[in-house]
């Protein structure tokens, strides 16, 4: 299991993580780094600890509101998909019915 330096906040930090895996945490890490960048600069330092938790609290409400949106547009699919559905049906129905009529013309 490979071992990865990454700096947040101006401090080294050594993580663990799986082959492979190395270049992705750099790029977490450097998310959070950015993230605890942005609350220095709003509320200045409070202990690193406290930074790391309101980063952490961010980050997260950025995944939920990720996940809202996601849900969202997977819902607004499923609505398309379903009123695609009823429009083809319906359709479908009035191809039905032309055809009725053109076959009662025919014997008419």
């Amino acid at each position: 299991m490979p071992l990865v330096n990454v700096m947040v906040n101006g401090r080294a930090y050594t993580v663990a993580c799986d082959d492979g895996e190395e270049e992705h945490l750099r790029k977490l890490a450097q998310h959070v780094d950015r993230k605890v960048g942005e609350l220095l600069g709003s509320i200045g330092q409070v202990g690193d600890a406290r930074l790391l938790l309101m980063a952490a609290i961010l980050i997260t409400d950025d995944y939920f509101a990720a996940l809202d949106k996601l849900r969202s547009q997977e819902k607004a699919l499923a609505d398309a998909a379903s009123a695609e559905g009823i429009a083809a049906e319906a359709l479908e129905a009035a191809a039905k019915r032309v055809e009725d009529i053109a076959m009662g013309l025919e014997r008419g």
